[in-house]
């Protein structure tokens, strides 16, 4: 199981965000995402498949059946990815904090660009 040593991209921010509250599907996943990002984040087919498969092979993610279906693939957050999502949260939170210490307030030009 890999642990995060970098940033995550917007996409597996997204995916791992979306599983938060529980298994998805893919298709679920993309739609939610673009909900999320308010139309900001789009999520293709391909760029799907390729992150759930290496999230997989991280131990980030794992697959369930859904529930109801034989063949319909779901996924969900594991203990390892829930600990991935956080750390970048709270990375993402410093770096917004850090901002706000330069920029935010000092400056009401400033202010109109953020």
């Amino acid at each position: 199981m890999a642990n995060k040593t970098e940033p995550l991209t917007e996409s597996y921010f997204f995916i791992l965000l979306c599983l938060y509250h529980g298994p998805n599907h893919g298709y679920g996943i993309m739609q939610q995402s673009l909900e999320l990002s308010c139309g900001n984040v789009r999520i293709g087919s391909g760029t799907m498949y390729g992150a759930t498969s290496q999230m997989l092979k991280k131990g980030w993610i794992e697959e369930c059946l859904a529930e109801g279906y034989d063949r319909k693939r779901q996924y969900r957050l594991t203990d390892a990815g829930r600990r991935v999502l956080l750390e970048e949260v709270e990375r993402l939170r410093h770096m917004v904090h850090t901002a706000n210490d330069v920029i935010g307030g000092k400056d009401e030009e400033n202010q109109k660009h953020l």
